[in-house]
């Protein structure tokens, strides 16, 4: 099984929670991601996010509390993966898409009332907009099984 940190990052524009995302386009769908990527060998998860996004974004990131993690079961073409979803907040620089190390068309700040109909990798807009509203909320731990839509 494969393991996947991702970053949470939110901010506030108008009165509205909005959420960092990476824009893809996969088998003709628009597909939306949390930043974050695949751990190097020897990289703990908060080092992985961080230099994820150094490379793909240009900014360094606080990471903070693991918030939420389950897995995507995939079928026997395609290795299983556990995201962990962390907090984070941006420390320095403004998120500004690298297209030498990232396959992402774009950036998007997307406001969290829209997640739920948005193509999320990994699927989980509901357990996103349960922190984007409600910061003081403890982290829930294991959400189980992640069921993914497949986007070719």
């Amino acid at each position: 099984m494969k393991v996947r940190p991702a970053a949470l990052i939110t901010r506030t524009t108008n009165g509205q929670t909005e959420v960092l995302l990476m824009h893809y386009q996969y088998g003709g769908h628009d597909v939306y991601a949390l930043p974050g990527g695949n751990c190097d060998r020897g990289e703990t998860l908060p080092e992985t996010i961080r230099r994820e996004l150094r490379e793909e974004l240009g900014i360094e990131v606080t990471v903070q509390d693991a918030l939420f993690f389950g897995e995507m079961l995939l079928s026997e073409r395609k290795e299983d993966v556990l995201h962990v979803i962390f907090a984070a907040d941006i420390s320095e620089g403004t998120p500004v898409l690298n297209p030498a190390e990232t396959s992402a068309l774009a950036i998007e700040w997307i406001n969290a009332e829209r997640l739920e109909r948005l193509n999320l990798y990994p699927n989980v807009g509901d357990h996103i907009k349960r922190f984007a509203f409600l910061w003081s909320a403890a982290p829930i731990g294991y959400v189980g099984r992640i069921e993914q839509q497949h986007f070719g």
